[in-house]
């Protein structure tokens, strides 16, 4: 049986938000979709509050998955702790506040949604996602369908986990740069892939933010003001992966811009 798993890319801001509730149930009825995974560390520009998570489930999602911005919003801590359909990256600290994996029932077997983050180009140190995944799948060797999403900068790195992975998993994709990327596939032993979902948020942005803002910290401007989501439409961007349930192999991949 084909499962139909649907990747969010990133939700950018409270209109970014507002898109995913708007548009998100009528695009799983529309595609068929079983299983919805959607990246929210950034409902609140920097990181997610309890409420945008809330909301973020009631939009539709099964499972959220964050990044770097994890601990931004101090009050998601409590929230993590007593709901395990919000994950942190798994190669995090063991002492952080909530927990990098989930397996979750289906009436397609279980799902295991795996959290990771990549080591370049961030400002700090998680142990090695690469080394985490290996550990993560010696202890769960009977789950057929298996989702990775690698939050990271580096595209050689998100590209890098997903052959590493190859054959072992269902789907990896990364967020974390808000730029859709145009590679989306099956690799040869039948994992799907892209290197990056892209953005739920403004549409007319640097990433989500006023333009003017950007552009202000590319030149140097020392009185430049926090960031801030830019007005107008938005745009919901994703992965569509079709699954065999049997086997774990990703059949296709198609990806999503809903405008």
């Amino acid at each position: 049986m084909i499962v139909n798993i649907f990747a969010v890319g990133d939700v950018f801001g409270e209109n970014g938000l507002d898109f995913l509730s708007d548009k998100l149930r009528a695009f799983k009825r529309l595609k068929s979709i079983d299983f919805t995974v959607v990246n929210g560390e950034n409902a609140s520009v920097v990181g997610i509050t309890p409420r945008q998570a809330d909301d973020i489930f009631t939009a539709g999602a099964d499972v959220i998955t964050l990044g770097n911005h994890t601990f931004s919003k101090r009050s998601i801590i409590p929230y993590m702790e007593d709901n395990r359909y919000i994950l942190r990256p798994s190669n995090f600290s063991p002492l952080s506040a909530g927990v990098g994996v989930g397996i979750y029932e289906s009436r397609f077997g279980d799902i295991m949604v795996i959290d990771l983050i990549g080591r370049c180009g961030m400002d700090f140190g998680p142990d090695n996602p690469f080394f985490e995944a290996d550990r993560i799948l010696r202890q769960n060797r009977d789950i057929k369908i298996v989702l990775v999403d690698m939050h990271a900068e580096a595209t050689s790195e998100k590209a890098a986990l997903a052959y590493y992975l190859d054959g072992r998993v269902s789907a990896v994709w990364g967020t974390h740069t808000h730029v859709q990327t145009s590679d989306a596939r099956v690799l040869p032993r039948g994992t799907g892939f892209i290197t990056d979902l892209g953005m739920t948020g403004p549409e007319e942005s640097i990433l989500g933010v006023r333009p003017e803002m950007s552009i202000s910290r590319f030149l140097g401007e020392s009185n430049r003001r926090a960031y801030e989501p830019a007005d107008g439409p938005c745009k919901l961007e994703g992965a569509i992966f079709s699954i065999d349930s049997e086997t774990g192999r990703c059949t296709g991949v198609e990806p999503v811009r809903v405008l």
